[in-house]
C-alpha cells in the first residue's frame, strides 16, 4: 500500500488511542444544558429565545450574528432559564443560553429513522439548496477550528474548487472520535462527501487517512468501490498530517501559498470527517447540528470512551461517567496533548469544536526545567510550515513584534511540534502564541484604518 503524506516538518509523537476500540456509547442527558453563543470563528450568534420559552431539541435558539457566523439549535427539550455569561474552554466569560432539562421531546422534523438515504433517490437537490440547507443547519468545521462550512462551499472569484478533501486523518493522540464516526457511520460520511461534493460543484472527492487505522481504511475503500470519483488516500503516521495545508500537501501534492492564501486557492475544499456526518444528517435528515462524537480519554482514566453527546452537556458529566477524576494531580485539556487547551473549570459545556476531553496526570503533564538554546535546529527541521520557531520565539520574547510579523509569524498553526522536539525544554510555542496575538492585533488595526 502506497502512503502518502506532507513534505516539510513533522513529528511522531505517541499515539496513545486507548479508546479505538470502545464503541460509541450515548451520553445522558444533562440536567442543564449550557449553550455559548460563540461556538465557531467569526460573530457569536444572536439569542431569539428568552427566559421561560420552552424549546424541543431541535429547536433553533440563536441566529448568525453576521456573514461568518453559524445558528445554534438546541440539543435538550426544556424550559430557558435564563441568558447569561460562563466560562468556556477558552477561559473567558462568554455569553450563553441556559435551558433546564424536562424530558427528551424532539421536533417533529427531525427524521429519527436509520435508513440509509442516497443523493441519487433525492434528485431535487441542487448545488444551490443544499448549500443553503448546510448554513441554516449551523455547521461548522468539527475537526476544532469551528469555521462555518457553508462559507467554504462559497470560494471567492479568484479560486476555483477542484475537489472535496474529507480530513479522516485524526493524527492528533488519545483522540478516536473520528475514527468510531468513520467505523460506525461509514456510509453516511461516504453521502455526506457526495452532497459536499454536489454543493461546491466538483467532481472529485478524497477521503485521508492514516495507516494507523486499516480497518477504516478497507471499510471506506469497500464502500465507494462503485464511485470512481471517490477516492479513499491512506497515509503515512505523521503529525501534523490533520492540518488542511499539510492534507492538501500529501493528497494532491499542491502546496498552500502563505496567509491570507487557503486551500481552495489550490482547488481543495477540506472538510472534516464529522463535518461530512453532521451535512448528511442535516440534509437527509433534517437534523440541525446539536450533538457530536466526542473521546474522553487519559491513561488513568477507570472508563475512557467515546460518546455522542449532546451539546450543553459539561465536562464533569461526562467524566464522571467515566468513572470520575483519577486520584492526584490531573490536568484536564479540551482536545489533545497537542493542540488542545487546558480548561479552568470542568463546569465548561462540549460545545461543537469538542472532539475530545483528555485528562493527562501530573506526571504526564510536568514540564521539564528550561535550559538555554543549544541551536540544535531540531524545531526547524520539524516546523511543517518551513518557519524558523527558536527566531520567531525570541523575537516574541523581546516585543520584536514588526519583524515577528516580517517572519511571518501568522503561518505558524499552532501545532507544537516545534516544542516537543526542543531538547531544552524551551516553551517555544508559547512565546509564539503570545507574539502571534500581537501581530494579529496589529494587522487587524490596520486593516480597520484602510
Amino acid at each position: 500500500m502506497k502512503l502518502h503524506t506532507f513534505k516539510i516538518g513533522g513529528i511522531h509523537p505517541e499515539e496513545n488511542k486507548i479508546t479505538a476500540e470502545v464503541k460509541t456509547r450515548n451520553a445522558a442527558l444533562p440536567k442543564v444544558a449550557i449553550f455559548p453563543l460563540g461556538q465557531h470563528i467569526g460573530a457569536p450568534a444572536k439569542p431569539v429565545v428568552k427566559r421561560g420559552d420552552v424549546v424541543k431539541v431541535g429547536t433553533l435558539i440563536a441566529e448568525a450574528g453576521g456573514f461568518v457566523s453559524a445558528p445554534i439549535y438546541s440539543s435538550v427539550s426544556g424550559t430557558v432559564a435564563k441568558i447569561d455569561t460562563r466560562i468556556d474552554a477558552t477561559g473567558y466569560r462568554k455569553p450563553v443560553i441556559i435551558i433546564n432539562v424536562e424530558g427528551d421531546e424532539w421536533e417533529d422534523s427531525i427524521d429519527r429513522s436509520e435508513k440509509l438515504e442516497s443523493l441519487a433517490e433525492h434528485p431535487e437537490l441542487t448545488p444551490e439548496n443544499i448549500s443553503d440547507i448546510i448554513k441554516k443547519s449551523g455547521i461548522t468545521g468539527m475537526g476544532g477550528a469551528g469555521f462555518p462550512t457553508f462559507i467554504k462551499l462559497c470560494p471567492p472569484p479568484t479560486a476555483k474548487a477542484e475537489c472535496v478533501i474529507i480530513n479522516g486523518v485524526e493524527c492528533e493522540p488519545y483522540i478516536t472520535s473520528d475514527y468510531r464516526l468513520m467505523m460506525e457511520h461509514a456510509e453516511e460520511v461516504i453521502v455526506g462527501l457526495q452532497l459536499l461534493m454536489k454543493a461546491a460543484k466538483v467532481e472529485r472527492g478524497y477521503i485521508g487517512i492514516e495507516e494507523n487505522k486499516p480497518e477504516a481504511i478497507k471499510l471506506l475503500t469497500q464502500l465507494t468501490a462503485d464511485d470512481s470519483r471517490i477516492e479513499i488516500v491512506a497515509l503515512a503516521q505523521k503529525y501534523p498530517q490533520g492540518g488542511e495545508k499539510q492534507l492538501v500537501d500529501a493528497v494532491i501534492n499542491r502546496q498552500v501559498p502563505a496567509p491570507p492564501a487557503i486551500p481552495v486557492n489550490v482547488g481543495a475544499i477540506v472538510q472534516n470527517v464529522g463535518t461530512a456526518y453532521a451535512v448528511y444528517q442535516m440534509v437527509m435528515k433534517h437534523k440541525p447540528l446539536f450533538e457530536r462524537y466526542t473521546t474522553v480519554t487519559g491513561k488513568k482514566l477507570k472508563n475512557p470512551g467515546n460518546y455522542l453527546v449532546r451539546m450543553g452537556t459539561t465536562f464533569a458529566e461526562l467524566i464522571h461517567a467515566c468513572g470520575g477524576m483519577p486520584e492526584g494531580d490531573n490536568k484536564v485539556l479540551a482536545g489533545g496533548p497537542m493542540m488542545g487547551k487546558s480548561v479552568m473549570s470542568l463546569d465548561v459545556p462540549v460545545t461543537k469544536g469538542t472532539n475530545s476531553i483528555t485528562i493527562l496526570s501530573g506526571d504526564e503533564a510536568h514540564r521539564k526545567s528550561v535550559q538555554p538554546c543549544i541551536r540544535c535546529g531540531k524545531c526547524v527541521d520539524v516546523c511543517p510550515m518551513g518557519l524558523e520557531p527558536y527566531l520567531l520565539a525570541t523575537l516574541s520574547a523581546n516585543k520584536l513584534y514588526e519583524r515577528l510579523e516580517k517572519e511571518d509569524v501568522t503561518s505558524c498553526m499552532s501545532c507544537g511540534s516545534c516544542q516537543f522536539t526542543c531538547p531544552s525544554h524551551r516553551p517555544i510555542l508559547d512565546n509564539i502564541l503570545q507574539g502571534k496575538g500581537v501581530v494579529m492585533g496589529m494587522i487587524k488595526a490596520r486593516n480597520v484604518k484602510k
